[in-house]
């Protein structure tokens, strides 16, 4: 018996699914599946994923938006604990929805995940005090193969949630908050350029 719910398609972006595990709960606890392969082939989704990473981070935090150039990766994403807002937009070249985004939050109480194709960026904003933010890759890594874009570009539109400040032209966290909190981004992903100047799959 199928132990997930797999909603494809979200957003109106093809490729894109939310995967919410059937989670057995008394009172000493919960138990789940994580992953199973079998559950995924039997919801047409087949995927061999090599690699697992796991990164904690603080509120205000927002990673992104990332890609890889020559070895795109497939990443199916999850919030241990805490919450985030996850995000994709789609990088095909080709495709119907190229430019559109679309983003979900992902808590340790939905305990839902994030399916994101090879094709799209990718980035989170933390919304709790900490989060700890796990993903299955199906290819590995590879160094000096990572690509970005803005994470406040105007020609995307992404609304992250509870994020004040105004775009001054660049990815510069500079003026932004998150409940009053200054936007934590690394300096390599306050350079990305918009959608029109950035790499297309």
């Amino acid at each position: 018996m199928g132990q997930i719910k797999v909603e494809k398609n979200v957003g109106g972006i093809e490729g894109l699914c939310v995967i919410t595990p059937a989670v057995h709960g008394d009172a000493r606890g919960y138990f789940m599946e994580t992953y199973s392969q079998r559950d995924m082939e039997e919801n047409g989704i087949n995927i061999n994923f090599v690699q697992d990473n796991q990164s904690m981070s603080t509120k205000g935090v927002l990673r992104g938006l990332h890609f890889q150039k020559k070895f795109p990766q497939t990443k199916l994403v999850r919030v241990i604990k805490g919450s985030v807002f996850d995000v994709a937009v789609d990088l095909r070249s080709g495709s119907d929805t190229y430019g559109k985004w679309y983003g979900i939050e992902l808590t340790e109480e939905n305990k839902m995940q994030f399916l994101i194709p090879r094709g799209f960026a990718h980035g989170f904003l933390v919304l709790s005090d900490v989060a700890e933010f796990c993903y299955k890759c199906d290819d590995f890594y590879h160094l000096n193969d990572e690509g970005g874009m803005a994470w406040n570009d105007p020609e995307i539109g992404i609304k992250w949630p509870r994020v004040e400040g105004a775009y001054t032209g660049t990815a510069s966290a500079d003026g932004y908050r998150l409940d009053g909190i200054a936007l934590n981004l690394s300096d390599k992903d306050q350079k990305w350029l918009g959608l029109r100047d950035t790499f297309k799959f």
